[in-house]
């Protein structure tokens, strides 16, 4: 419960911390007798997801005054991984997401916030907010930024993944132009079931954010209502002492994973949500997904189907998907708003037809699959919502390359034909280093109409909207010597989605010889953060984060 007198700030000890924050303008009784919330803003001028927190900002910043609060701004890293598509400089996003928690810890930390309200909207910003809150160990709330509108081209739905595919063309249309004008029509998140969107869902089910705010839109005036909302109930948390640990529980990180496999959610998840297991010291393992791989994708957003995020808001959101599924959920799961998950959804009422679909009549029977075999020891992801039905289970000859690059030239320069398996290896947490987003290979294969025909398989990872036979988070990675590393061109692998198996079909006498032959490469980045983050992360199948500190996870 919170003093009334904050030794921090009270008595002659504290005069030195009084003055300077006298300053900034803030009076004696603030400093003395009222709670601090630090508002990590992600506020950043290039990309619509972040360039409206400044306006968020001030509504949770009033939020916070109204309810008898201080607040207290500071900025927070924050990126648009669409920006560095394309460059090296993509594998530097995981990374980003522990950069985005350390930077909220210091402050949070040196400042002595009594809690927090950090507002986020995108990929692996979000989840780095997560990671501080709990880290920090003081009452929070994350505040997402909201999906944007659907552009419109020439009377049709237009989103941010046909830019990235038509970019890929050899001769632009005249017009190609105009169709940039109108992808990202406004500020919010791109609007498929990328992993902006998913984590924006996946915050709300953990608890950590407001019941029914995940998917209302970024320009509705119910998103300024939300942040407003958000700042007061920062001080409440803090005046009843309740911490992120206190809502998330086993039972919230199980109800996560079945959201993200009713919505068909980013692969990313994945590795976001095993970090915050990790963080908060809970034993979770790909197993857990596996368990729960058989709930059937009921939301028909893109990539599962053809609709927005704004589509599943006027559907009925994320209490609408939590009532479609409830038999898989734990309905006594806190949240921040002081009720569990079984009051939130007793209410909702799943708009049906459209965008969301009943478990008896899914969009696909499922969202995401876990795969074992002798090259995933440790396990390896596929979203089973964008493969075709004839790729369920296919073998094919490898071509191999050890870049996103590399494999993207071969596309280009048509290396690759119907049939093959692309094997995808030196992009994993320690090998890219930062565990790459392999965006230019997997666009082209729909660029180039492979997507349908060609595997492709990695210890890389791919963007929330990937869709085709696309395997990834292979562990262990191709630098810790995994069997990834021994692949040789024409061998023969097996993705069965099916049995849930990444077979290489190569005698144990080769690998004998080929890993005596192997020799391990150097590091492709040798100083900066990537080599910190590649000498401290986790391997992916414990969540890729820089928690070396933390214990190891058993497998399964």
């Amino acid at each position: 419960m919170f003093s009334l007198a904050n030794p921090f700030w009270d008595g002659p000890q504290a005069a030195h911390r009084r003055v300077v924050y006298k300053g900034a303008g803030y009076s004696d009784s603030d400093l003395r007798y009222k709670p601090h919330i630090g508002v990590g803003n992600t506020y950043m001028e290039g990309s619509p997801a972040h360039i409206q927190m400044r306006s968020l900002a001030e509504a949770v910043k009033q939020g916070i005054w109204e309810a008898g609060g201080v607040p207290v701004e500071f900025g927070v890293p924050a990126t648009c991984g669409n920006v560095a598509i394309g460059t090296e400089c993509m594998r530097y996003e995981l990374a980003g997401r522990d950069v985005v928690a350390m930077s909220i810890e210091f402050v949070a930390s040196v400042h002595n916030f009594d809690g927090m309200v950090l507002l986020a909207c995108c990929d692996n910003i979000i989840p780095g907010t997560i990671l501080a809150a709990i880290r920090c160990a003081v009452p929070a709330v994350i505040l997402t930024g909201g999906p944007m509108l659907p552009g419109v081209y020439k009377g049709q739905q237009l989103m941010t993944p046909d830019i990235n595919v038509g970019s890929f063309q050899e001769e632009v249309p005249w017009d190609f132009s105009a169709m940039e004008d109108e992808a990202c029509p406004g500020v919010g998140a791109c609007t498929v079931m990328g992993t902006a969107n998913t984590i924006q869902i996946l915050t709300e089910v953990l608890g950590l954010s407001l019941p029914g705010s995940a998917t209302v839109p970024a320009v509705s005036a119910e998103r300024i209502r939300i942040a407003r909302e958000s700042g007061r109930r920062a001080v409440t948390l803090v005046r009843d002492g309740i911490k992120p640990q206190d809502i998330i529980s086993k039972g919230s990180i199980d109800n996560a994973v079945a959201v993200e496999m009713a919505v068909g959610g980013s692969s990313n998840a994945v590795l976001h949500l095993l970090a915050i297991a990790m963080e908060l010291g809970i034993p979770y393992s790909l197993g857990e997904f596996d368990r729960r791989s058989q709930i059937p994708c009921i939301c028909g957003v893109r990539s599962a189907g053809p609709y927005s995020v704004v589509d599943l808001f006027h559907a009925g959101g994320v209490p609408a998907i939590a009532r479609i599924i409830e038999e898989y959920l734990d309905l006594t799961a806190r949240n921040i708003a002081g009720t569990v998950l079984g009051e939130v959804i007793a209410t909702a009422k799943p708009v049906l037809g459209g965008v969301l679909r009943p478990l008896e009549d899914p969009w696909h029977r499922s969202g995401l699959t876990v795969l074992y075999g002798n090259l995933a020891e440790e396990g390896a992801i596929i979203r089973t919502s964008g493969v075709p039905q004839g790729m369920l289970c296919f073998t094919g000859p490898a071509k191999v390359y050890d870049s996103d690059n590399e494999a993207f030239q071969a596309i280009k320069g048509g290396e690759i034909v119907a049939g093959d398996v692309i094997v995808l290896r030196y992009e994993g947490v320690k090998g890219s280093p930062g565990m790459n987003e392999l965006m230019l290979s997997t666009d082209a294969l729909v660029a180039y109409g492979l997507d349908k025909t060609t595997g492709l398989i990695s210890d890389g990872r791919f963007s929330g909207f990937n869709h085709g036979p696309i395997v990834g988070h292979i562990s262990p990675e191709a630098m810790d010597g995994g069997l990834l590393a021994l692949v040789a061109a024409g061998d023969m692998i097996t993705v069965d989605c099916l049995a849930k198996k990444l077979t290489l079909h190569v005698d144990e006498e080769t690998i004998a010889n080929r890993r005596a032959d192997w020799v391990h490469p150097e590091p492709k980045i040798q100083k900066g953060m990537l080599a910190i983050y590649a000498a401290t992360a986790r391997p992916s199948h414990e969540g890729a984060a820089m928690q070396n500190w933390a214990r190891p996870r058993v497998s399964r």
